[in-house]
């Protein structure tokens, strides 16, 4: 499986003399894909210590550079800068290149948190954004459920053969940790460090800053900063609840966490799923489909948000989908009894004109009713398939 080559499904459709950046997690694809999609691009990698050096020292050498580039060759390809927030002084360069002499950038990197701290030129609109995601549905010729939940969808994770785990275990030592400390962007490690053997025992659940807290032995305030690092990081997901009160008392204050992948999000947990049984398994699968969700809707440029909705009695649907129109609830099993549906059915009582789907085993599409309301019952590969055929959204 290691020498599978995969299409990724980002399209980076720039115009002759457009710029861009390219965010995503470290680990991700975004380089190879770069790298092939751009193959004549002139690359600069600043993960290079001594690339990284010589230009922090010297940012005006770009500038230097990349005109003797154009008045050699001209400038029909990007140039590329990847890991672009380890040198942010390079971005005034970038931005005159841009202006002077009309040349494109494609800006790779793991997270903006550190150029937007140190007030970076992020050129005022000049670049459009992209986002890389993990291994999505549609760029796996094989979805082997076990194999994700245990090995994650970062590529070099999910094909390696055999277990995943020493893979998972440095790129949460060396990335996640040290990486992040590297950045600038935490000063204690070790408050850290526990703060993420905490949180993945956090992922898929509503975050209440204070618990967490308590249980890693610092500061609200200093967990709820930490939590912001991870989404600045593009390291995880904050999913607001759907605030639109008509009867019932919702919660409206605590957003559910989810972290970027899900085998980073079992090993920090120290979870391993045996079996497609169980409440990890659940967790999981409904991390897949949030996953799926985040990744359909930044590369397809959709507006709707994605949000869950909550009752003070304990009603729930996992997903809504804009302003209520699709909810979708995960389940695991094949077989879906109605009263597994209870948070659908008070939800659809208050929105009836939600499309509602539950996404779960079962071997065939069905349509169950409650009550007034249709539910479309999907098998999961049916409902990826017609979420990134443009059916659903």
């Amino acid at each position: 499986m290691g020498k599978l080559l995969l299409k990724r499904c980002l399209e980076m459709h720039l115009p002759q003399g457009q710029s861009a950046f390219l965010w995503g997690a470290r680990k991700t694809g975004k380089s190879s894909y770069l790298k092939a999609t751009y193959p004549h691009s002139t690359y600069y990698d600043l993960l290079n210590t001594e690339e990284q050096l010589r230009l922090s020292k010297a940012p005006h050498l770009l500038r230097q550079e990349i005109l003797a580039l154009v008045q050699a060759n001209g400038t029909q390809f990007p140039v590329i800068i990847d890991e672009i927030q380890k040198v942010p002084s390079l971005l005034d360069e970038v931005h005159w290149l841009i202006e002077n002499a009309g040349v494109a950038f494609i800006l790779c990197g793991s997270s903006a948190r550190k150029l937007k701290r140190g007030a970076a030129n992020l050129l005022g609109g000049r670049a459009w954004r992209y986002h890389f995601f993990p291994l999505t549905s549609q760029e796996l010729p094989e979805w082997d459920l076990l194999r994700v939940f245990n090995h994650g969808l970062l590529p070099s994770h999910y094909l390696l053969e055999g277990s995943a785990k020493k893979a998972l275990n440095s790129y949460i030592e060396d990335y996640l940790k040290e990486e992040i400390q590297a950045e600038g962007l935490v000063r204690n490690l070790p408050a850290f460090a526990h703060f993420l053997d905490v949180v993945g025992l956090c992922n898929t659940e509503m975050i209440n800053y204070n618990n967490v807290a308590r249980d890693c032995g610092i500061g609200a305030k200093t967990v709820q900063a930490y939590f912001e690092i991870l989404q600045d990081t593009l390291i995880a997901y904050m999913i607001p609840p759907y605030v639109k009160k008509i009867k019932r008392d919702l919660i409206t204050v605590r957003s559910k966490f989810y972290l970027f992948d899900i085998g980073v999000a079992n090993r920090l947990a120290k979870w391993e799923c045996e079996a497609l049984t169980g409440s990890l398994a659940g967790k999981s699968f409904e991390h897949l489909i949030l996953l799926e969700l985040m990744a359909y809707k930044k590369i397809h440029d959709r507006d709707e948000g994605i949000s869950y909705w909550r009752t003070q009695e304990g009603y729930e649907v996992d997903f809504i989908i804009g302003n209520a129109q699709l909810a979708i609830e995960v389940k695991l099993g094949e077989q879906i009894d109605k009263r597994e549906l209870k948070g659908m059915a008070a939800f659809l009582d208050e929105h009836p004109h939600a499309t509602a789907y539950v996404v779960c085993q079962a071997l065939r599409p069905r349509l169950v009713n409650l009550g007034e309301h249709a539910v479309h019952v999907l098998p999961y590969r049916e409902f990826l398939r017609r979420l990134w055929d443009n059916k659903l959204i």
